[in-house]
Order: structure tokens, then C-alpha cells, then sequence
């Protein structure tokens, strides 16, 4: 069985997510979606609020597992016997960053290659801090996440 690890902080998961995951499921045969837990981050949401939205919002997808994890991703993925990690490029400017922490996981560990997938046009504006301002403002956005993460969303921020 072909095994890939999506980690991030999905914080909350966005449309764009989920089209990384369907994509990524055409090439593995499981997807593990894995919540990094991140002592230097200050997410909005905590880890179980995030593993609640990204459970609701891929219930509908086969040979999908849901978990969170703290530690090096590629650790991660050895322990679950992943042969990949799935990251999501949205522009060249994420490229950098990716391509630097690719090098670096596949130094640590050769055997884990890492998949640069692109998300459909129509997400590459979508990212999850882009999402928590215009809903912290109080604006919609309906088009960019799950109807899970709207109802996280008003709660967070008060809105009805």
C-alpha cells in the first residue's frame, strides 16, 4: 500500500486543501492527514477543533486518516510507513520554502520523496491566514473553506 503524509497546521483546512487531498489520492492509495503541533505557532484553533473540521471535511473521501503529530514530519512518516510527503504549491514564491525543507527531509531520510502537487486555479489564492482575516472581519467566506470551518469561523469570531 502506497502511503503519503500531508502534514500541516490547517489552521482551518481551505477548499485548497481538499483539492491537494483528492489529487493526492489518485496517486497513493492513503492519505494521512497530519495537524503539526507547533509549540511556535498560536494557531486560532486548537488541535482537536482542527482535527474535528479536517475529519467532517474529508468524510466523504476513501482511504483517508486523519491524526496530528509533533516532531520531525519525516519521522512521522517512517513510523506510518509513508513513501512520500504531499506538499501544495500555490505560487513560486512557496517554492523556496518547499523546495529548502524537501532537501532537508530527503537528507534525512532518502527513501521519503516529497510531491509538489498544485491546487486548481481557482484555490491558488487560498491560504489559511488569508482565510481567518477576511472571516475575523466579517466577511464571507463560503467559497474558500468547508461549511465546517464557517461554523468554527462564527464562533471564533463572534459573528453570526
Amino acid at each position: 500500500m502506497r502511503t503519503v503524509i500531508y502534514p500541516g497546521s490547517f489552521d482551518p483546512v481551505t477548499n485548497g486543501h481538499l483539492d491537494i487531498i483528492e489529487r493526492a489520492l489518485k496517486l497513493f492509495d492513503q492519505v494521512i492527514i497530519a495537524v503539526a503541533e507547533n509549540p511556535k505557532k498560536t494557531p486560532l484553533f486548537t488541535v482537536e477543533e482542527r482535527l474535528h473540521m479536517l475529519r467532517e471535511a474529508t468524510a466523504g473521501f476513501s482511504h483517508v486518516k486523519v491524526t496530528n503529530y509533533s516532531g520531525l514530519t519525516v519521522d512521522f512518516a517512517k513510523v506510518h510507513g509513508a513513501c512520500a510527503l504531499i506538499r501544495g504549491l500555490r505560487a513560486l514564491s512557496d517554492f523556496e520554502a518547499e523546495f529548502q525543507m524537501a532537501l532537508i527531509n530527503r537528507h534525512m531520510e532518502p527513501d521519503i520523496a516529497t510531491v509538489f502537487l498544485m491546487p486548481h486555479d481557482r484555490y491558488t489564492h487560498l491560504n489559511s491566514s488569508i482565510i481567518r482575516e477576511i472571516a475575523r472581519l466579517g466577511r464571507d467566506v463560503t467559497d474558500f473553506v468547508p461549511p465546517i470551518v464557517i461554523n468554527y469561523l462564527r464562533e471564533k469570531y463572534n459573528h453570526e
